[in-house]
């Protein structure tokens, strides 16, 4: 078995259990690469993004700051979209990734902005 398929075959397990058991709530899917993070709001029965924010954003990209604290400030942003758009619902899709470190302040701070999972 190659890393990559190990990798996928995790994200593809932890997703299967979560859409078993929320089924009516929207999903909050996280990508994470060695420099920056994205994340997106997913309405996974009509297939379409309602909501996204990424560190390659101009707002995010121009400010100097550390990656844990780009995690901080993309948590932000994507809770204050989502009040905008009244979704407070959602559930925490982590993907292949540990939930730890930048994954973990990312969650927490969504939390202290009013989202519920």
């Amino acid at each position: 078995m190659r890393k990559s398929n190990n990798k996928i075959k995790r994200k593809l397990r932890n997703r299967k259990k979560l859409k078993d058991v929320n089924t009516d709530k929207f999903r909050i899917s996280i990508t994470k690469s060695l420099k920056n993070l994205s994340a997106q709001i997913i309405d996974d029965k009509n297939k379409k993004t309602l909501v996204s924010v990424s560190s390659t954003e101009k707002e995010v990209k121009n400010k100097k700051i550390k990656k844990m604290e780009k995690s901080n400030l993309i948590g932000e942003i994507l809770a204050k979209r989502a009040k905008e758009k009244n979704i407070t619902n959602v559930y925490f899709d982590r993907g292949a990734y540990k939930y730890h470190g930048r994954v973990k302040t990312f969650a927490e701070t969504l939390r202290k902005n009013g989202m519920k999972f």
